[in-house]
């Protein structure tokens, strides 16, 4: 068999045990009794198994020092976000470094091998919006190096993260809408592949269920996540036979690029298009009519990352995963009350 094909996990699943104990017999671990540990090692040798050179650098080097991924560095949300994980690292005498995706699922993967050949302690990240093969994170996964998701997240089961409870934050939107006598309410939703964005399309539609609206298909729409997709997306709305009366924006970036458009078309704020977004982004108190907006927890997020990340670190065995779900509050302001 060749060495590319055989991982922790080809070995644990052939010995019926798992990757923690594999991976802690091929290290003597004292945990492990001697017959499993040999067990272990004979079919490693059987198998030519051969850890991966980067992640076992990382598991033997104790760096103090967490490798941090984020889509873009310009944003509220990520700059929130990074403060809160620094703020932990610093706590505890770790330092971060930072790489951009730039949304890019290549960028992602040279971000990654990049961090490792600098021996990082392990990784915080987000995923790029591009991002749909996780192959790449197979390798520190199987080798039980620190890994940490936030916001954009993918394997939970073997992953630990952090999220929010978008499904209940986008059913409170929705509702909230209806309660301010909107009743035609639209989503501009993110890159359908996203877990955030699959979460709030659900939240979303539960929410109009409860206030027995039926859902339209036209009334969804998607869009990359910039401005001007998000403008083009509000184009789309705006245009149909019977425009929508309320738009929820996947975040508020999509919110103020709607609220753009629909003043550039002559619509007012909230008596024709009530108007919500998604992080409450310090804009959205100066911005004419203010914005309401779900307070998204960025500098919490970060810290309980920062802190599953050295929980990780310092465990004897690699922790079962965890995830984190923290609580959202709807900010209610002008844009969404008439």
């Amino acid at each position: 068999m060749s060495k590319r094909h055989v991982s922790l996990k080809t070995l644990a699943q052939t010995l019926n045990v798992s990757i923690s104990t594999v991976s802690r017999a091929l290290r003597n671990h004292p945990d492990i009794s001697a017959e499993l540990t040999q067990k272990v090692q004979e079919l490693a040798q059987e198998l030519d198994y051969s850890p991966n050179p980067l992640a076992i650098g990382l598991l033997k080097h104790q760096s103090n020092t967490i490798g941090v991924i984020v889509p873009d560095l310009v944003t509220y949300f990520f700059s929130s976000i990074i403060s809160g994980i620094e703020s932990v690292a610093n706590e505890h005498g770790y330092y971060i470094v930072i790489r951009c995706s730039y949304e890019s699922a290549e960028k992602e993967k040279e971000c990654l091998d990049n961090l490792l050949k600098l021996r990082v302690a392990g990784i915080i990240m987000c995923l790029a919006q591009e991002t749909q093969d996780y192959a790449h994170f197979s390798n520190l996964i199987e080798e039980q190096v620190p890994l940490v998701f936030f916001d954009r997240i993918c394997r939970p089961e073997e992953v630990s993260t952090v999220v929010v409870d978008n499904l209940e934050a986008a059913r409170r939107i929705t509702r909230h809408f209806f309660e301010s006598g909107y009743r035609r309410i639209a989503h501009i939703a993110g890159p359908a592949q996203l877990n955030i964005t699959q979460e709030r399309i659900q939240g979303y539609q539960q929410g109009l269920a409860e206030c027995d609206l039926a859902f339209d298909e036209s009334l969804l729409v998607h869009c990359d996540l910039s401005i001007p997709s998000a403008t083009e997306a509000t184009r789309q709305l705006l245009a149909l036979p019977v425009r929508p009366d309320a738009i929820f924006g996947v975040n508020d970036t999509t919110a103020f690029a709607a609220m753009k458009e629909i003043k550039r078309q002559g619509l007012r704020i909230p008596n024709d298009v009530g108007l919500v977004g998604f992080t409450d982004e310090f804009h959205a108190t100066v911005v004419e009519p203010t914005l309401t907006s779900v307070m998204h927890p960025t500098y919490e997020m970060g810290r309980e990352a920062g802190l599953l990340f050295l929980e990780q670190v310092n465990a004897q065995a690699a922790p079962a995963p965890r995830q984190a779900v923290l609580t959202t509050q709807l900010v209610i302001r002008e844009s969404s009350v008439r």
